[in-house]
């Protein structure tokens, strides 16, 4: 099969997780739930963290940009998956099939810089409580967030641009939801060394680094909780960390799962759909994790509830 020109690519094909009729219906409903959950739980933490003062802190500064992130990240692939259902269309024009791989690799690396950047503060705050509000000033926390948004940016760059070099062929069917970079380079008729070195180099590298980060973190954490006398002083301690805790193995298990799957299993629609786990269900699940984990989201979604309640009441009085 003879490469065509990378200027004459009409598009891609975007299989989606089934090809059967009938069930386009029941992935839509199921799609378009996911996604109003994600994006409304991830605006009600940002709303609660933003309207209450008591949680203008370095800790709920990063967990709302990772609800952001979250939001953003979510974004990237379901409205056109749910598009494409509705429509069924499953064409994805070449210069979108490359913006979207540049978001989601984008937003996928912001929430995993973040997460390590909020293992980080609660390392601060736990092994180093009188030094927390020396170390962790506004200006070093709007530095680490900008330092997230360059790496993630520069990550996202480099290996979009390295598959703009590539020539396709004529068969440019995806069998994912979602223009995934690894699958988009296995289309390529020309020669992908280059991009299999430097996607499989940077992503370990983004995975193995903050992972390590966060478990040396919360290594130093435990040590320094196990040295607490008192049995309320070590739950206060860990109760802090819990939420993040459950985040952390949310994201890095589902995404680790589906990485080892695909390296173990030649089947890409089942690949396909067990990234629903990370890049659907993950960011979903952020919000019930914190707000019911942790006590001052819980307080501040209720005053805020209750605030509207107040609002509508004088209103109709």
């Amino acid at each position: 099969m003879e490469p065509e020109n990378q200027t004459g690519i009409p598009q891609f094909i975007l299989l989606g997780l089934s090809e059967e009729a009938e069930l386009q219906p029941l992935l839509f409903g199921l799609f378009l739930s996911m996604y109003l959950v994600t994006c409304t739980g991830n605006l009600l933490i940002i709303l609660a963290i933003t309207t209450d003062s008591h949680l203008h802190t370095p800790m709920y500064f990063f967990l709302s940009n990772l609800s952001f992130a979250d939001i953003c990240f979510t974004s990237t692939t379901v409205p056109k998956m749910l598009m494409n259902i509705q429509m069924q269309n499953k064409v994805i024009p070449y210069e979108d099939c490359i913006t979207q791989m540049f978001f989601f690799m984008l937003f996928a690396a912001l929430d995993n810089f973040l997460l390590t950047v909020m293992a980080y503060d609660r390392f601060v705050a736990i092994c180093h409580p009188l030094h927390y509000t020396v170390i962790m000033n506004p200006r070093f926390c709007g530095l680490l967030l900008l330092a997230c948004c360059v790496l993630s940016f520069l990550h996202s760059l480099l290996n979009s641009l390295l598959v703009l070099r590539l020539s396709f062929c004529t068969e440019l069917n995806i069998p994912h939801f979602f223009c995934e970079l690894n699958q988009v380079i296995h289309l390529a008729c020309s020669d992908t060394f280059l991009n299999d070195l430097v996607m499989y180099s940077v992503s370990g590298s983004l995975g193995v680094i903050p992972f390590s980060g966060i478990l040396f973190s919360y290594m130093k954490i435990v040590s320094s909780i196990l040295k607490v006398s008192s049995a309320g002083g070590k739950y206060k301690a860990f109760s802090t960390c819990g939420s993040h805790l459950s985040v952390v193995f949310l994201f890095y298990g589902t995404a680790l799962g589906v990485y080892l799957s695909s390296a173990a299993i030649e089947n890409s629609r089942a690949t396909a759909v067990a990234s629903v786990m990370y890049t659907v269900a993950t960011p979903m699940l952020n919000p019930f994790i914190y707000s019911l984990r942790n006590k001052d989201i819980k307080q501040s979604l209720r005053k805020l509830f209750n605030g509207g309640t107040s609002c509508i009441t004088e209103t109709h009085t």
